[in-house]
């Protein structure tokens, strides 16, 4: 177990690593979400595809075009395809947020991680050890 005893943070600064930490996990919460959205839409222009070539066999050609010229080339935000949306998720927002809070978990607490959920896990061992203590 990392030794959290030595570290001398204030209980506003183990707050405030606490909340980043839970504001990073969410937010990789979110980009897994994200990753279902794209191959969601993925599979869901498989599926046109597949609908363009069996209407074009079937005879409606102008139905097929519109699939193939209007609905397929275009991306699911402003031409943004699925994909380009999870990496600039991933670029521009995660990994820029995800380094603010290493920094500050580098500058307040020499880089150690989950804090708080150490030290409770700490406390109830002792806790523990101390109850079997009185019962001998």
């Amino acid at each position: 177990m990392v030794d959290t005893d030595n570290l001398n943070l204030t209980e506003a600064e183990q707050e405030a690593l606490h909340e980043l930490q839970l504001g990073v996990e969410n937010l990789y919460r979110g980009y897994g979400s994200l990753l279902d959205f794209h191959h969601a839409i993925g599979r869901g222009m498989d599926h046109l595809h597949d609908a363009e070539e069996i209407l074009r066999t079937a005879g409606h050609e102008s139905r097929a075009n519109m699939l193939r010229d209007n609905v397929l080339p275009t991306g699911v935000f402003k031409d943004r395809w699925s994909y380009e949306i999870v990496e600039s998720f991933r670029r521009e927002f995660l990994n820029e947020v995800s380094g603010f809070e290493q920094a500050v978990r580098d500058d307040l607490a020499d880089g150690r991680e989950h804090i708080t959920e150490r030290r409770q896990h700490r406390g109830w061992r002792e806790r523990a050890s101390a109850r079997k203590e009185d019962e001998r």
